[in-house]
């Protein structure tokens, strides 16, 4: 069976979300896939990153190091994870950008089947995360991926907070996660790579 190919596409303003996919993509080379890491394209302008010293810090640490995401990442890949923060009880505007650029894909067709899974984070466990993934999901019904939420489908889900529509964390002022998440992300990864090879010819 051929291995399956996985973008891991985030978005990270001060680094948990960059984490949580520096985890996912560990786990999914631990499970053979081939991975493409790559961050969404920051839109905001430098006055307002400098006014925050952990999104600046992130931010130039991270920006000559980790590729751009491209609209071609999701016609490469059969399977994408996101691991993006919540605002407002919805995506990043970067992140909504992004994906309204796929609009030409989905017209051909070529987002049809792609296996789906996503993560989040914010700043409190009520602080709209499970709305996040929800909203996020319609987009995908939209585009007629199969989304392979990590569900109650291992002990890993309950030990990083027993969200089913994917992996999130509530993070304090500082950034720090107060969650143990890494294994949920990991059984998530996992989950989606067994499901996605099921749809590989």
């Amino acid at each position: 069976m051929a291995n399956v190919k996985l973008a891991i596409i985030y978005y990270s303003s001060t680094g948990t979300n960059y984490k949580m996919a520096q985890w996912a993509e560990d786990a999914a080379k631990q499970e053979g896939a081939d991975v493409k890491l790559v961050r969404v394209p920051e839109l905001a302008p430098m006055e307002a990153i400098e006014q925050n010293p952990a999104w600046k810090e992130h931010y130039l640490a991270t920006k000559d190091v980790v590729p751009e995401a491209k609209i071609d990442d999701l016609d490469w890949a059969d399977a994408v994870i996101f691991s993006v923060p919540t605002r407002f009880g919805n995506v990043p505007g970067q992140v909504k950008q992004f994906m309204d650029q796929a609009g030409g894909l989905w017209f051909q067709g070529k987002l049809v089947n792609k296996v789906v899974s996503a993560m989040t984070s914010a700043q409190n466990v009520h602080g709209g995360q499970e709305a996040t993934l929800l909203n996020f999901y319609t987009t995908m019904f939209h585009w007629g991926a199969i989304i392979a939420a990590p569900g109650y489908t291992d002990d890993a889900v309950f030990a990083s907070g027993g969200n089913p529509y994917g992996t999130s964390v509530s993070v304090d002022g500082e950034g720090n996660m107060k969650e143990e998440v890494e294994g949920g992300v990991r059984h998530q990864v996992k989950r989606t790579i067994d499901v996605a090879s099921k749809f590989i010819n």
